[in-house]
């Protein structure tokens, strides 16, 4: 789902340090590849790489980079393989100037129009949809030169999810789709430099204060002029994507207002309400089951325990791109607390089952630890439908609640007992329905069908 972030400093103060900081507090949201563009009002540098923020940049390179105004990102594949080609952030120039983009989401049609812009002659370097949407805004730009109308522009062509930050001349740019499914939020230190982050925790690691959530269909500009907002024309209404309350964010962000730890929390009180089971203990699968386990404990009255242990050296096993590489993660991720584990009950508590094989994996785990019982609940509904706006579940066949039953499932993964939240438990937990629910429940908030023609 990728995670971005930029910085403007109107101090005049290098931005580098920021960006850095900020990519690292997203990391969560992307683990394959980083890459920062910053531009010092004539010129744009840039750097990426493949693996982990703290990897591809060297104090070094950090030192080499300088910049009043720039973009980060860090990479999570759903569209193009895992190469340094389609790390972001991706600059095209023009005779208008250049540009820099860094973009979390999916565009749905983006190989409709790659096709029909390399038919016009643009050459491409990678195999991502974010830099189709690169090359369609400095073809707006040729054509219009006004860097808002052609936001707007392209807007009306893509079909999909996108948050974006855009680095234009010696101006930052920050966009969100009008329905809204990425987050995206803005915010300014105590030197009023101004930011924009994926999620709030990207603010709060450099002491920056939360303004707002950049608002589903604005564009928000930055430059030595202030701040300007606008709309884009085509507003639909919010769809922001359930996943991020769930599973994505962290619990510590705070998105389109409403914190996402408070809400796991009451994603556990409500499983609790609605699978309420009888057992010794409670445990997560950590780390994103805690926060949803420690309401589930509080609502039923059962202990709390961290029956497993995580390796804080193994990065999240769903972003990762291979099953193989997901199960040898759970491996080196997880160890059972055997002595927390033998002769009980034990009810674990996970955000999602995704796959399926990774519950099975972790189930065995505290079986083989001496678990009398092994009761599984999960605070997300049934995963049933693919996702085509940024998360990597892409077929019905990935998904083992699609062509499974309960019971199906609950022989497969091997707990005694098992039990999802329902959709509207979950919506009733986040506190709002204005939301994506397309992987639960089928119906996308968007025509899906440019996924699948001219392939």
């Amino acid at each position: 789902m990728c995670g971005i972030f930029g910085a403007y400093s109107f101090s005049g103060e290098d931005v580098v340090k920021k960006i850095y900081y900020g990519l690292y507090a997203l990391q969560h949201r992307g683990q394959e590849g980083a890459g920062i563009a910053v531009s010092n009002g004539k010129n744009i540098y840039s750097y990426k790489g493949l693996g982990l923020v703290s990897e591809v940049f060297s104090k070094e390179v950090i030192n080499s980079l300088r910049g009043q105004v720039g973009i980060g990102h860090v990479r999570y594949s759903t569209t193009g393989g895992t190469f340094v080609e389609n790390c972001q952030p991706f600059i095209v120039n023009s005779t208008l100037g250049n540009l820099a983009i860094a973009h979390n989401g999916d565009i749905l049609n983006s190989h409709i129009l790659r096709e029909e812009l390399e038919k016009q002659g643009h050459i491409f370097t990678s195999s991502t949809d974010s830099e189709v949407i690169a090359h369609l805004l400095v073809k707006e730009l040729l054509r219009t030169g006004d860097i808002i109308r052609s936001i707007e522009e392209v807007s009306k062509k893509i079909v999909g999810a996108y948050s974006l930050v855009i680095l234009y001349n010696n101006s930052l740019i920050a966009v969100r789709d009008p329905y809204g499914f990425k987050p995206l939020c803005i915010g300014k230190d105590e030197k009023d430099n101004y930011y924009i982050s994926s999620e709030s925790c990207g603010l709060d690691v450099i002491n920056g204060e939360l303004i707002r959530d950049v608002s589903p269909g604005e564009i928000i500009i930055i430059n030595r002029n202030g701040i300007e907002t606008y709309r884009i024309e085509e507003n639909p209404g919010g769809s922001t994507c359930m996943f991020e309350y769930v599973y994505f964010a962290r619990p510590d962000s705070i998105i389109d207002g409403i914190s996402v730890y408070n809400v796991r929390r009451r994603l556990g009180k409500v499983l609790a309400k609605e699978e309420p089971c009888e057992g010794d203990l409670v445990s997560p699968v950590p780390d994103s089951g805690v926060t949803s386990a420690i309401g589930y404990s509080e609502e039923l009255g059962i202990p709390y325990y961290e029956a497993l242990i995580k390796n804080r050296y193994v990065g999240r096993t769903f972003i990762l791109p291979s099953q193989e590489e997901r199960d040898l993660a759970v491996r080196l991720k997880l160890n059972p607390v055997k002595p927390i584990i033998e002769g009980k009950r034990v009810i674990l508590i996970d955000d999602s089952i995704v796959r399926g094989t990774t519950s099975k994996r972790i189930v065995n785990i505290v079986r083989k630890a001496g678990a009398k019982e092994v009761h599984l609940r999960v605070g997300s509904p049934r995963i049933i439908s693919p996702c085509y706006y940024g998360i990597d579940m892409p077929t019905k066949e990935e998904l083992i609640a699609s062509s499974k039953s309960l019971e199906e499932i609950r022989r497969y993964i091997n707990v005694d007992s098992l039990g999802y939240l329902s959709v509207q438990g979950l919506i009733r937990g986040i506190g709002r329905e204005d939301l994506c629910l397309a992987c639960v429940t089928g119906r996308y908030p968007t025509d899906v069908s440019c996924k699948f023609c001219c392939k």
